[in-house]
Formats: C-alpha cells, sequence, structure tokens
C-alpha cells in the first residue's frame, strides 16, 4: 500500500486547481486529477502535502492553510493496489497565471461544471462528487 497527499484549491469563483496528466505516470496518464503525490517514507501527510504543491506548482502555501478534508482509500490499477491519499483543501487567491507546471501537461483552475467532460484519474473521480455536495464546498461559493 502506498501514500499520497492530494491538494484541492479553490479560488474565489468556487473553481478547483487540476492537473492534467501526460502519457508518462504509472498513474492515470493522460487523464486530470489532482495536484499532489507520494508521501515520501518517514514523511507526515501534511507535509507532504505542501512539498507536492510548490513542486507542481510553484504555489507555496504556508501551515495552516491547508486542511485536512478526508482521508481515503483509492484503487490504483497502475500499481494495483489500495492506497491510502489524505486529500487537503485549501482557499486561494492564485490564477493560472500564478501556476509554474512542475508535472504533467497543465495544471489549470477548472469550472465545476467543465468537470464531467474531462477524463478523469481515480482519485479525483472518486473523491470530487463528495467534495462539490461538502458543505465546506457549498459555504465556499460566491
Amino acid at each position: 500500500m502506498r501514500q499520497f497527499a492530494s491538494i484541492i484549491l479553490v479560488d474565489p469563483r468556487g473553481w478547483i486547481l487540476l492537473q492534467e496528466r501526460d502519457e508518462h505516470p504509472v498513474i492515470d496518464p493522460e487523464r486530470w486529477g489532482f495536484v499532489g503525490g507520494h508521501v515520501d517514507e518517514g514523511e507526515d501527510p501534511e507535509a507532504a502535502a505542501y512539498r507536492e504543491l510548490e513542486e507542481e506548482t510553484g504555489l507555496r502555501m504556508v501551515v495552516p492553510n491547508l486542511q485536512l478534508w478526508r482521508e481515503t482509500t483509492v484503487f490504483h490499477e497502475g500499481y494495483g493496489t489500495h492506497d491510502t491519499v489524505w486529500v487537503y483543501i485549501g482557499l486561494t487567491a492564485a490564477t493560472d497565471a500564478d501556476i509554474t507546471v512542475g508535472e504533467g501537461r497543465q495544471i489549470v483552475f477548472v469550472d465545476p461544471a467543465q468537470i464531467p467532460n474531462l477524463p478523469l484519474g481515480a482519485g479525483a473521480a472518486q473523491i470530487l462528487p463528495d467534495f462539490f455536495n461538502s458543505n465546506f464546498y457549498q459555504e465556499l461559493l460566491p
């Protein structure tokens, strides 16, 4: 079993930051998913979330700007394993222009109305419906 930290950043419009993965990763190639990645051995999942966010987007957030929303298990077909995923949520005033793509094809804020049209990776497909129906997300809407 592997461990992952995933980040859902929400902008003032209620749009969320998603990454379009390229053809190279073992997990969900050419699919849309969250910014985030492996929790290194001995690393705290929260620390991994902040590290992965900065590595993949260039955005630097400081504790406690991300909060743990959910711990869940996701089946990653590429590995053939059920893995632990910690999902962290944060609000941001960042825009697409503030993102430096460190991994994948693109990392952009996506209108939730467009998400059903995207090929989602396993984690995003499993987690996003619950997130959009959560009180947390509903309270963020303008």
